[in-house]
């Protein structure tokens, strides 16, 4: 290009511009705009001026790009304590240069402008956040294995292993985590990625962290990367877990919340925050009050659902909530989870587990339900089941949500079923990253 500033088609990997940072978007980056066309750029903050090399860029569309100097700063930046975080870093933080109460505004934002947007709901969102810190958290975490032996996260939308150990540590994992990652043997049946190819450039893509959702996990020539879980337990042990076709059963773990133990799957889903379990367990609890639920007219007795139930978490706190004499459902599709809910709720006389996808089962619940809870994937309830429940009449719905847009989407699927927006709670369970968790609380509107 001889020199001359590029124009918005000629952006593509490896071209560096320099960019006034806009506001915070859904995905753990900030948009800016170069000629008209949409940058989502990483590493920045917003009403920052930064110079932004491209990482990816689709014709005719948006570009992505990452801040590797800072012209003018927020004056609440701060220096990343992460060796491995900055520009071509690891993928598993979003917003280690901003504060923690910073962190929390930005996701904040992102609540409100999905709610805002999608459900034309226009509300205050505040972000609390939990015990215990924002370092040192995560009590769970899924790393690969390179063709090196090395085992680490993934640097940001790549393959490429980053390296964990006791010198160069993951920050947001606790020390057990990083402690057994430095001693882990590797089963011999675990398949190893070819080693890397001897040319210098590659390109390949994995997408963002989920916590609930699979990847595409390949390394250097399409081959699997191998993945090892790492659970650890309310005893403070960690359990490896290799998952991959020939795997033996992973080991069941026990986790502590809501007052009583839960077996778990070591390779299972169960919340990665230490603390976060009991408060979002607190949360629901506390979104179930105030109803009057244990009591029905007609005199039956309450009935309530927990769907995407995993082991039975709100299952138990619903169980409590509408007292004893209630039925409780818990819907989960996977038949282990499902298996252990059913131990995990023998406390309580009135809960049965049934298998299924919520789509499928929902149509053979009994029609009256006084109470729904439910966890939904990344990807939400979607418009078919909030419709469903909304048409059922319950009381009141707590919908968890791991997804912001998901959120949104749900909530104008219930708005629109005769349902209104009556709590919101919004927590930091991931600190340093751009997933948030909220607790929200439906009533029908005639009420």
């Amino acid at each position: 290009m001889s020199g001359a500033a590029p124009t918005a088609d000629d952006l593509a990997p490896g071209v560096e511009v320099e960019l006034d940072i806009g506001p915070v978007a859904h995905g753990g980056h900030c948009v800016a705009r170069y000629d008209g066309r949409v940058v989502f750029v990483r590493l920045a903050l917003p009403g920052e001026r930064a110079l932004v090399r491209i990482t990816q860029a689709r014709p005719g569309s948006f570009c992505r790009g990452e801040a590797i100097e800072i012209r003018i700063a927020d004056p609440r930046r701060v220096d990343p304590p992460c060796s491995h975080f900055g520009p071509g870093g690891c993928g598993g933080c979003d917003f280690q240069h901003a504060p923690g109460g910073l962190q929390r505004e930005l996701k904040a934002a992102v609540v409100a402008e999905q709610l805002r947007r999608l459900a034309g709901l226009d509300v205050p969102v505040e972000v609390e956040p939990l015990p215990g810190g924002e370092f040192g958290w995560r009590s769970r975490v899924r790393w690969a294995l390179d063709a090196e032996g090395r085992i680490g996260p993934r640097a940001v939308r790549s393959h490429r292993v980053v390296p964990i150990s006791g010198r160069q540590p993951c920050l947001i994992a606790t020390p057990e985590i990083t402690a057994a990652a430095d001693v882990l043997d590797v089963p011999p049946w675990v398949h190893r990625a070819a080693p890397r190819p001897p040319r210098a450039s590659r390109t390949s893509r994995t997408g963002g962290p989920d916590r609930r959702t699979g990847r595409s996990d390949r390394g250097p020539g399409g081959a699997a990367l191998p993945e090892v879980m790492l659970a650890q337990a309310a005893d403070d042990a960690v359990t490896p877990s290799w998952p991959g076709r020939g795997a033996p059963l992973s080991p069941v773990v026990t986790e502590r919340a809501a007052g009583q133990d839960f077996a778990v799957a070591a390779d299972g889903f169960w919340q990665p925050h230490l603390a976060a379990a009991d408060v979002l367990a607190d949360a629901v609890g506390e979104a179930l009050t105030g109803l009057d639920l244990a009591r029905r007219v007609d005199g039956a007795r309450p009935v309530g659902w927990d769907l995407y139930g995993g082991v039975g978490l709100f299952a138990a706190v619903l169980a409590d909530a509408l007292g004893p004499d209630a039925a409780v459902v818990c819907v989960e599709s996977d038949e282990r989870a499902a298996a252990l809910a059913v131990d995990n709720l023998a406390m309580h006389p009135g809960a049965r587990v049934r298998v299924g996808d919520v789509r499928d089962v929902l149509p053979d619940l009994e029609p009256d339900v006084t109470a729904v809870v439910l966890d939904p994937p990344r990807s939400g309830a979607g418009p078919a089941v909030c419709a469903d429940l909304a048409a059922r009449g319950p009381a009141v719905i707590v919908y968890v949500a791991c997804d912001p847009a998901a959120l949104a989407r749900d909530t104008a699927a219930l708005l629109a079923g005769g349902y209104r927006l009556t709590g919101l709670r919004a927590f930091d369970t991931f600190p340093q990253t751009h997933h948030v968790e909220c607790v929200a609380r439906f009533t029908p509107a005639a009420g």
